[in-house]
């Protein structure tokens, strides 16, 4: 068996639901959480939500387990990269796990630009200019960048921390 890593893209709002009828299965998934504090009128609340929304990742092996994976109620389908299921690195689940176990309150951000990186400004006297990324405003912050699936984690920490 060739197990490896592969994301899945879910309908909206269900992925704990889709991790849930996965395990009921006995497919190996992870659908990485973090806490959020929910506001309502009469009341605040700490609450989990996946990180990444609309997203889970599944160990699976490809060739005996996708038609199983793709039938589950939730799941839309692979993500794919260059006509093919993306391939999750073990060591990219890993650091996600190691990372959320760290870090109670995390957020997944997406297509961030980084020092060095040029840009083209879309509004504003300078729209259509192209620039360079020198730098950011001082926040406290420790991020963790996931290289094959575009996205940064990012949690905000006390300076104390």
């Amino acid at each position: 068996m060739t197990m490896a890593w592969y994301a899945l893209y879910t309908k909206s709002r269900v992925e704990k639901k889709v991790a849930l009828r996965l395990k009921e299965q006995g497919i190996t998934c992870y659908c990485p959480l973090t806490k959020k504090q929910k506001q309502w009128s009469d009341r605040k609340k700490w609450v989990e939500e996946p990180l990444f929304k609309s997203y889970i990742f599944v160990d699976i092996d490809l060739a005996l387990q996708s038609s199983q994976v793709r039938q589950v109620n939730g799941v839309v389908n692979f993500v794919y990269w260059l006509h093919k299921p993306a391939v999750i690195q073990d060591s990219e689940i890993v650091s996600i796990q190691h990372f959320l176990s760290e870090h109670s309150e995390v957020e997944a951000l997406g297509n961030l630009v980084n020092i060095g990186d040029f840009v083209t400004l879309d509004s504003g006297a300078l729209a259509g200019q192209k620039a360079e990324v020198v730098g950011f405003k001082n926040k406290h912050e420790v991020r963790l960048r996931i290289e094959s699936l575009g996205f940064e984690l990012v949690a905000y920490i006390n300076q104390s921390q």
